[in-house]
């Protein structure tokens, strides 16, 4: 915080407090306001832009291994910051301490470190002669400024992810993160300025309002945002009138499909994790439960335990608004729904929702076709193999979903037939730097991790030479 203790923007390596407006940041654990942040227009987002254009004209001539050596030093950097990092993350997204420190700034450094090698490994096709008389080379080249927007899910995580890949590829980046969630942002900008040239990483701090004067700027060649599918929306048509480059990580409802020959104890074990996790914040949560009609009532009966248990264990929703849409689902429930436990309210500070099990529903109502994005599990039932594709495919997103079976040859061919950009096995969530993660059809497109997330932040120009003397 600065000495006035609102957060501000970080431009060119430098803290920037412009004059105007700024917006209350929230403990979601108590409701309590902890401090303020600058909400930025569009003389802010301007500079910050302008400031990224300017150092990209030097950063792109870098050389990846220029690059790696940096984002390796911003890794080892972040761990040794990481119980400030921590309690930036915990104040404003209620999240378990330990849930930070144990597994997600872990990730974050790895993740840095993926990218930093896979910087030096940008691949493309063979220079040789396709036409008599000449040579063809394809060049890989980083595509320029980005306009990168990201959620409050996980605020520190996504600033990664969204950051390495720009960074490796040697592009330059404007950030702006949520406005309940972006503390640790900036200061992981912060923290990249002092291995950085000034300018690589910028973040400005605003609202919807901010994030529509980046995406309408002339000058990002890219925009990328994680969010909800109509932030996403708003964003790829916003960047329609300058044919800018999206990238697209958006809404989830993820299916997981139980057959019967499953272990019903240990299928209600991961599913309620990646149901619960992260108080059910989470595009790829396992929130709709998709169960053969021979173990229906005994897996309901598991995660009903699983969620009973985890009543006082769970983070807060991050905001009053987050809580309340949520509660509006719920009360918005038909007759033939049945809720199993929770579904209310937990205390009167802060934003907590008792973790929720609801069965009997049907496959339009809203609670099945919305994403909650909340610690709601539902449950719907199914008695053969073609009607659990066709419940799990029959709705418009496409990001995440598990089969859980012993049949090996079950498993592969619905894994083929699911329409969705990760499908886990006999296991729900977890995700690797190695592998790509993006979903399909209102799920957005383009790839996060992997070398598929980096080449996403790259463009191909082909080159062709006449050789001399050819006949």
């Amino acid at each position: 915080m600065t000495t006035s203790d609102t957060l501000s923007n970080l431009i060119g390596g430098a803290r920037r407090d412009p004059a105007g407006p700024t917006l209350p940041l929230v403990d979601p654990r108590t409701g309590a306001t902890t401090g303020r942040a600058v909400v930025s227009g569009p003389q802010e987002v301007d500079l910050a832009l302008r400031t990224a254009q300017e150092a990209f004209r030097a950063f792109r001539r870098t050389t990846p291994a220029e690059r790696q050596t940096a984002l390796l030093r911003l890794a080892d950097a972040l761990e040794e910051a990481a119980e400030e990092f921590a309690d930036a993350e915990c104040r404003e997204t209620g999240k378990p301490r330990r849930q930070v420190l144990d597994e997600e700034i872990p990730q974050c450094a790895d993740q840095l470190r993926f990218f930093a090698g896979a910087a030096r490994l940008l691949d493309g096709a063979s220079a040789g002669e396709y036409a008599s008389g000449h040579t063809s080379l394809v060049r890989r080249e980083p595509v320029g400024v980005c306009a990168q927007i990201t959620p409050w899910n996980y605020p520190l995580m996504m600033a990664v992810w969204k950051i390495a890949p720009a960074v490796a590829a040697g592009n330059t980046t404007v950030v702006k993160p949520a406005e309940t969630t972006p503390t640790s942002t900036v200061m992981l900008a912060e923290l990249a300025a002092r291995f950085l040239p000034p300018g690589v990483v910028n973040v400005v701090l605003g609202d919807r309002d901010t994030g529509r004067l980046l995406t309408e700027h002339p000058v990002p060649a890219l925009v990328s945002i994680t969010g909800s599918t109509r932030a996403g929306v708003q964003v790829a048509r916003a960047a329609a009138d300058g044919l800018k480059l999206t990238h697209l990580e958006l809404g989830g409802n993820a299916p997981a499909i139980v057959f019967a020959d499953t272990d019903v104890e240990s299928a209600a074990e991961g599913i309620a994790e990646a149901a619960f996790y992260n108080s059910g914040q989470d595009c790829t949560a396992a929130s709709r439960v998709l169960v053969h009609v021979h173990v229906h009532d005994a897996l309901l009966a598991a995660l009903t335990r699983r969620a009973e248990a985890l009543v006082t264990g769970l983070g807060p929703l991050n905001s009053s608004a987050q809580l309340d849409r949520v509660l509006g689902l719920l009360e918005r429930l038909p007759d033939h729904a049945t809720v199993h436990t929770g579904g209310y309210r937990v205390g009167e500070r802060g934003y907590h929702l008792a973790p929720t099990v609801v069965s009997g529903l049907r496959q339009t109502d809203e609670i099945v076709q919305e994403e909650t994005f909340a610690p709601v599990l539902t449950l719907q039932s199914f008695d053969s193999e073609a009607e659990a594709l066709r419940l799990a495919n029959e709705q418009p997103y496409g990001l995440a979903a598990s089969v859980w079976t012993t049949d090996h040859s079950r498993a592969l061919r619905v894994t083929a037939d699911l329409d969705f950009g990760a499908v886990w096995i006999n296991t729900h969530g977890p995700l690797t730097a190695e592998m790509p993660h993006g979903g399909f059809k209102r799920s957005g497109h383009g790839k996060d991790l992997s070398a598929h997330g980096l080449a996403d932040y790259t463009r191909v120009k082909h080159v062709m030479s006449a050789v001399d003397g050819a006949s």
